[in-house]
């Protein structure tokens, strides 16, 4: 009697084992997503403060090197790009943007003795470097999260599921400008 039902009791069991494996890498991918949210959403409240640091920073600047339009104004511009970003690729892209025109501001910086030593730039240029260090950081749990997304969308079995489910790869934080990739050359 009971062996009439064996057939039946195993496919049912089978059924039963992949809908909980079905059910847990879908629950896997929800979180993960969830996760990859929160640190842009992390990431994007420390670019803000940088964001809105800028115009104070290039004020400051102003008044030291008004003949220093074009750096000025490749900020300003960069700050803008941030602005109008309607997705998430846009607005990486901006805030690299961003960080290399800060760069070239700094240069400009050097050449301004008066404004290297005003208390106000000498504040301002902590902040932003404090700032630079808790981006970098949300970028690395953000790049770490994007990571173990991406290797689950292609690793089997969690790769059917992902497909079933229309779950699709993200995209990493990277740096944009090939010259930052290259190793300084030091020289005494």
């Amino acid at each position: 009697m009971l062996l009439d039902f064996l057939p039946l009791i195993v496919v049912g069991v089978v059924a039963f084992i992949l809908v909980i494996a079905t059910v847990s890498m879908y629950n896997n991918f929800v979180r993960l997503r969830n996760r990859i949210e929160e640190a842009f959403s992390t990431m994007d409240v420390y670019m803000k403060k940088r964001f809105d640091l800028v115009p104070n920073l290039v004020e400051t600047v102003k008044g030291y090197a008004a003949h220093e339009r074009g750096t000025l104004d490749e900020v300003t511009s960069a700050r803008s790009m941030i602005q109008s970003a309607t997705t998430p690729e846009q607005r990486m892209q901006g805030e690299s943007t961003l960080t290399n025109t800060l760069r070239s501001l700094f240069a400009v910086a050097e050449n301004y003795p008066d404004l290297k030593a005003n208390v106000n730039f000498i504040d301002l240029q902590n902040q932003l470097s404090q700032i630079e260090d808790e981006i970098a950081q949300s970028r690395k749990y953000y790049n770490a999260i994007v990571r173990e997304f991406n290797t689950a969308t292609e690793t089997f079995p969690s790769v059917t599921i992902a497909k079933l489910f229309n779950f699709e790869r993200q995209l990493m934080f990277e740096v944009e400008d090939e010259a930052e990739r290259q190793t300084p050359q030091v020289q005494f």
